[in-house]
C-alpha cells in the first residue's frame, strides 16, 4: 500500500520535480557522507595529536625513572614514589584518569592501583603495537579486563599507548598506557565538527539552489520547445491528413477517369460500328449491285488507259480495306462489360483474343482471388496485358510469350514475359518512343500502383506492374 501510494505521488510529479526530488536526496546523501567523513578526521586528527603530546611526556618526563625495567625488573619504590608524584603534583598527570606502565610480557609493573601490580594479561591491539615502537590511542568503552576499575567510573576514556624505550637507543623497553577523560576533548571534537557540519551544508544548499536555478531554465526552455515542437507537429499532421485526402481524391478521380474512358471509347466503338461501318458496308453493296447491271467487263481502250471495270475493283478493294480497318479499330477500343467479371476472365479472354489475331501461343499462370479486384483495375488489367501482348508480337515475334498473374492478401502482381531480342530498358520509360509502355505506367500509377520494366540487348523484356486489388478512392467493385 505505502509503495503504491509512493509511486503514485510520483507519477504526479512532472519531470523537472522528479528531477530535483532525486538532486535532493543524492546532496542530502553526499552531505550526511562528507560531514561523517569530515568529522571522523577531526577525531582522529584530535587523538592523534593528544597522543603526540603524551608520547613527547613520556620521553621526556616519564621514561627516564623507568630505565630499570631493562631486562624486566620491577621497579623500585623510589621510581614508584616519583611516579606518584608526577600523577598528582603536575598538570598533566592531573588531566590523566588512569596510568599503568606495562612489560613485554604484558605485566603490569606500576598503576595508581596496588591491586594491578604484577598482574598479567595478554599483549594485544594497542598494547602490541606500542611494544612495536608505535604510538596507539582511540577512545575507548573500556571494555578490555584490565579496565574494570575505570569502567566503573568512567563511561569512555581516551585510551593511549606510548614506547618506553631504552635510553640512547630504539630499543622499547616498556609500555605506558594513558587514559584520559574525554569530557573536554569531547567538546573540542564536537565543536569542529559543528562548524564543519555548517560548512558542509551551506556549501550542499548553494549547489542545491544552483543546480535548481539550472534545472528551472532549462525546464522552461524544453517546455517552450515541446510546445513549440507540439505546434509543428499539430501543423505536420494536419497537412498530411490534408495530403493523404488530396492523394486519394486523385487516385479516385483517376479511378473515375478511368472507367469514364473506356465507357468514351466503347461509345466511339459502337459509333464507328453502327456509323462509318454501316455505310462501307452499304457503299460495297450498292458497288457490287452497279457492277452486276454493267454485265460484262468494258474492254480496255486500245490506248491503255483503266477501263470502268478496272475502277470498280480499285474502289471496291479500297472499300473492304477501310471497312477491315474501322471493324478493327472499332474492336480495338471497346472494353466489353466487365464487371460481373473474375480475373480469370479477363486474362482468359485477352489472351484467346491475341492469339486468335496474331496465330502465336501464350502461357498463363493465374493464382488470384479476382472477386476483390475493384472495376478500375480490372481495366488496368485488361489494357495492361494487351498492350505487353501486343508489342511482344510486334517486337518479339510472339517469342516465349507469358503472362503471370498473381494475388497476395490485397495485393495484385501481374508479369508479361517475352524470349525476343530485348532492348535498353534502363530509360524506356524516359523516351516518348515507347508510347505504349508509357501509356501503361500511367495507368498503373494512376490507381496508386507500381510500374517496372525490365530487358536488355539478347534477354528478352519482362513488364511488372504491382496493383492493390480494391483501388484506393475507388468506389466502383
Amino acid at each position: 500500500m505505502i509503495r503504491a501510494r509512493i509511486g503514485h505521488f510520483l507519477r504526479q510529479l512532472t519531470l523537472t520535480q522528479r528531477f530535483m526530488l532525486a538532486a535532493l536526496f543524492i546532496l542530502f546523501a553526499g552531505m550526511l557522507a562528507v560531514g561523517a567523513w569530515v568529522g571522523q578526521q577531526i577525531e582522529d586528527g584530535v587523538v592523534h595529536r593528544t597522543s603526540a603530546t603524551t608520547a613527547l611526556y613520556v620521553d621526556s618526563i616519564i621514561a627516564p625513572d623507568l630505565q630499570e625495567l631493562v631486562g624486566g625488573a620491577n621497579l623500585t619504590p623510589e621510581h614508584q614514589a616519583d611516579l606518584n608524584r608526577l600523577l598528582s603534583e603536575t598538570a598533566f598527570g592531573q588531566r590523566i584518569a588512569a596510568f599503568k606502565v606495562w612489560t613485554k610480557d604484558g605485566r603490569i609493573v606500576y598503576s595508581p592501583d596496588p591491586v594491578l601490580i604484577g598482574k598479567v594479561y595478554p599483549v594485544e591491539g594497542g598494547l602490541a603495537r606500542s611494544f612495536q615502537g608505535e604510538v596507539a590511542a582511540e577512545i575507548s568503552n573500556l571494555s578490555a579486563e584490565e579496565n574494570e576499575r575505570e569502567r566503573a567510573i568512567h563511561g569512555r576514556l581516551l585510551e593511549m599507548y606510548s614506547p618506553v624505550r631504552r635510553g640512547g637507543t630504539d630499543e622499547v623497553i616498556a609500555a605506558a598506557e594513558f587514559y584520559y577523560t574525554v569530557d573536554d576533548l569531547e567538546g573540542e571534537i564536537g565543536a569542529a565538527q559543528q562548524s564543519s557540519w555548517m560548512v558542509v551544508g551551506l556549501v550542499a544548499l548553494i549547489m542545491y539552489m544552483l543546480l535548481y536555478g539550472f534545472i528551472r531554465q532549462a525546464s522552461n526552455t524544453i517546455s517552450r520547445q515541446q510546445t513549440a515542437l507540439q505546434a509543428q507537429v499539430q501543423r505536420l499532421t494536419t497537412l498530411l491528413a490534408q495530403n493523404e485526402e488530396l492523394h486519394w481524391r486523385v487516385q479516385r478521380a483517376a479511378a473515375r477517369t478511368t472507367a469514364l474512358n473506356e465507357r468514351f471509347l466503347r461509345r466511339v466503338s459502337a459509333e464507328l460500328h453502327d456509323g462509318p461501318a454501316q455505310d462501307l458496308g452499304l457503299a460495297l453493296l450498292r458497288l457490287d449491285h452497279v457492277q452486276g447491271q454493267l454485265g460484262a467487263p468494258v474492254v480496255t481502250p486500245a490506248n491503255g488507259a483503266a477501263g470502268p471495270a478496272d475502277d470498280f475493283e480499285v474502289i471496291g478493294g479500297s472499300l473492304r480495306r477501310a471497312m477491315q480497318e474501322v471493324r478493327a479499330i472499332s474492336s480495338g477500343l471497346g472494353l466489353p462489360a466487365m464487371d460481373a467479371w473474375t480475373l480469370e476472365d479477363i486474362v482468359s479472354r485477352v489472351v484467346r483474343t491475341h492469339e486468335r489475331r496474331t496465330g502465336t501461343q501464350v502461357s498463363v499462370e493465374l493464382d488470384c482471388a479476382a472477386e476483390l479486384a475493384s472495376l478500375p483495375v480490372k481495366i488496368t488489367l485488361y489494357r495492361l496485358v494487351q498492350e505487353a501482348l501486343t508489342n511482344a508480337y510486334r517486337h518479339a515475334g510472339g517469342q516465349g510469350q507469358r503472362v503471370v498473374v498473381r494475388c497476395d492478401g490485397y495485393e495484385l502482381d501481374v508479369a508479361v514475359l517475352d524470349q525476343g531480342p530485348g532492348f535498353n530498358g534502363a530509360h524506356a520509360l524516359d523516351s516518348e518512343e515507347h508510347l505504349g509502355l508509357i501509356g501503361m505506367r500511367e495507368r498503373v500509377e494512376s490507381l496508386g500502383g507500381q510500374f517496372q520494366v525490365e530487358s536488355a540487348p539478347g534477354r528478352g523484356t519482362t513488364v511488372r506492374a504491382h496493383l492493390a486489388l480494391a483501388a484506393k478512392g475507388s468506389d466502383e467493385r
